[in-house]
């Protein structure tokens, strides 16, 4: 095993080791933190609490032309782990680890690099991710920083994705009138009724839209996850209480397919809210979104880092765009093993990433 390599795994156990779960967002500024402090020596640290477990460090050394962002909170783990998820554990061609996938493997890289070389390195470590909240970059992007670029930790295989789809979560409310079961009922008098013709239509015109491609993506990505409403069985529902989810494609208008929910039955619904949106990566208007994607494949070119194909899943990187930086998404391990039991990365994949970074830092491309 490379020493890069090895040094990765010692802080990746570390990493591992401190529970960044989210939720609860109960993540502070102490724990990995101060082991982050002390193991990046002669950078700048600046640690920043936006609250409910949103808390950022920037660490910067020299003046570095690129910045690496990595998310440092994990997804609750699953009851079906057959070992703590919190130990480390190194078997074969792997590391197991709540994290260690998604994606504190690439932030013990990142670490391990800057303690192997002196170059000019520029960090950003944040715990929100998970949470589906933003107040980590938005915080950061309130002051204007000189970067060519931002390389965005997610699991990729080792290559740098140019494209992904937004992401959208939305909560409505059908009204209906409580009543006996036993009568003649009108469309509207069933809240539960409503959500029902509902979720037929929007299923219908999802199904219309998988012939849209953009770059290797194709159709929209839908998802009802939660319907709650109603009394009993001989009971008229008064109200039905949906949440559901989309991601368009970079190429998709995500404000006209929101009213195009909304509208989709008669009755609409009362109530009708984002809980959370992310633009796609590239962000922007199609001219615009081009425009970035050719910039970060430039970049991603001048660094080696090999180009994949766009991705189903959201990131961060999307935020950055939209504020106008240049940005891609790079890590190592495969999403697949991402927020799933004995979550683990190919060691080899880490090994990998770790030269990478390390050539980039320590010869200042």
């Amino acid at each position: 095993m490379d020493k890069l390599l090895d040094d990765t795994l010692t802080h990746l156990r570390a990493l591992v080791g401190f529970d960044t779960r989210n939720p609860p967002r109960e993540i502070g500024t102490e724990g990995i933190f101060d082991y982050l402090r002390a193991n990046l020596p002669g950078f700048d640290v600046q640690v920043t609490d936006f609250g409910a477990g949103a808390v950022n460090l920037y660490a910067v050394r020299g003046t570095p032309k690129y910045l690496f962002n990595v998310h440092l909170d994990t997804v609750p783990d699953s009851p079906h782990w057959t070992a703590s998820p919190h130990e480390l554990r190194v078997t074969g061609d792997r590391a197991i680890g709540l994290g260690a996938c998604d994606i504190k493997g690439a932030a013990a890289a990142l670490v391990a690099v800057a303690n192997a070389t002196q170059g000019d390195m520029a960090l950003l470590l944040s715990t929100d991710e998970e949470a589906n909240d933003a107040r980590c970059i938005d915080g950061f992007l309130k002051t204007p920083r000189d970067y060519e670029a931002i390389i965005v930790a997610e699991p990729t295989q080792g290559e740098a994705v140019l494209a992904h789809r937004g992401i959208l979560s939305v909560q409505m409310r059908f009204q209906g009138r409580a009543g006996h079961a036993s009568g003649d009922q009108k469309p509207s008098d069933s809240a539960l009724h409503q959500a029902t013709r509902w979720g037929a239509a929007a299923l219908d015109h999802v199904q219309a839209l998988s012939h849209e491609r953009f770059g290797g993506l194709t159709g929209l990505r839908f998802n009802i996850g939660k319907v709650e409403g109603g009394i009993k069985a001989n009971v008229i529902a008064p109200t039905a209480d949906v949440r559901f989810g989309f991601r368009p494609l970079p190429s998709m208008d995500a404000d006209a397919l929101l009213e195009t929910f909304r509208t989709l039955v008669d009755p609409v619904p009362v109530e009708y809210g984002e809980t959370f949106r992310g633009d796609s990566l590239p962000a922007g208007d199609i001219a615009t979104a081009e425009t970035r994607r050719l910039a970060a494949r430039d970049v991603a070119d001048e660094l080696g880092i090999p180009v994949g194909n766009a991705v189903d899943f959201w990131t961060e990187a999307a935020l950055f765009s939209k504020a106008g930086y240049t940005t891609f998404v790079y890590g190592p391990g495969d999403i697949a093993q991402a927020h799933t039991a004995d979550e683990w990365v190919l060691l080899e994949q880490l090994a990998a990433y770790a030269r990478t970074i390390h050539r980039i830092v320590d010869s200042g491309i």
